[in-house]
C-alpha cells in the first residue's frame, strides 16, 4: 500500500535557512542541505515517495558515489553541478541549470561538487507493488 502525499495548494516556500536539515547519506558541515516540499519515504517497507529541495553551497564537493533502491527524478533548476568528480573535488562532467536526470533504483550516481552552488527539485518514490 502506498503512502499517500498530502494535498497542498500553491504556497510560499522560505528559501532561507530556516526548515533546512542535512540529508541523510551526507556527512554533517559539508554544505548540502535539503527541505522536504512533501511525502515521505518508509525505507524499512521499500515505499512511499517525497519532493525536496536539495542545495549545494558554493564550492562543495562529496567524496563517494550514492546508490539507492528508490526511483529519482533530479531537475537542476539553477546554478551548476558537476557529476563524477574524485575525492579531492577534481574532474567530472559539468552541468548547468536547466539539465535534469533520471536515475532507477540500484544506479550509482555522483559523487558531486557545485563550484558555484546549486539548487535541485528532486522527486524520490518506490515502485508501486
Amino acid at each position: 500500500m502506498a503512502i499517500p502525499k498530502a494535498h497542498l495548494e500553491f504556497h510560499p516556500i522560505a528559501m532561507d535557512d530556516d526548515g533546512w536539515q542535512l540529508p541523510e547519506g551526507y556527512p554533517p558541515g559539508t554544505g548540502v542541505d535539503e527541505k522536504i516540499l512533501s511525502g515521505r519515504l518508509d525505507s524499512a517497507a521499500k515505499r512511499g515517495s517525497r519532493t525536496r529541495l536539495l542545495r549545494f553551497r558554493p564550492g562543495v564537493f562529496t567524496t563517494q558515489p550514492f546508490v539507492h533502491d528508490y526511483w529519482e527524478e533530479v531537475f537542476l533548476v539553477s546554478g551548476d553541478l558537476t557529476v563524477g568528480n574524485d575525492e579531492n573535488g577534481e574532474g567530472g562532467e559539468r552541468f548547468v541549470a536547466p539539465t535534469y536526470a533520471c536515475r532507477p533504483p540500484g544506479v550509482f550516481h555522483g559523487p558531486f561538487k557545485s563550484e558555484g552552488g546549486c539548487l535541485l527539485l528532486e522527486t524520490h518514490y518506490y515502485d508501486p507493488a
